[in-house]
């Protein structure tokens, strides 16, 4: 396998490694976004 071959699929990897974790970061806004929105429902009441 070539230098470039290798490089090439470092990059790829390195790519799905910052897409999960920007996927999980999004998830966490989200999951705090909605217990925020929860709690004042619940002042709501």
């Amino acid at each position: 396998m070539s230098i470039h071959q290798q490089i090439e699929e470092l990059r790829a990897e390195l790519r799905n490694c910052l897409d999960a974790e920007e996927r999980t970061h999004i998830r966490q806004e989200l999951d705090i976004k909605e217990l925020i929105a929860a709690d004042g429902d619940q002042d709501a009441s």
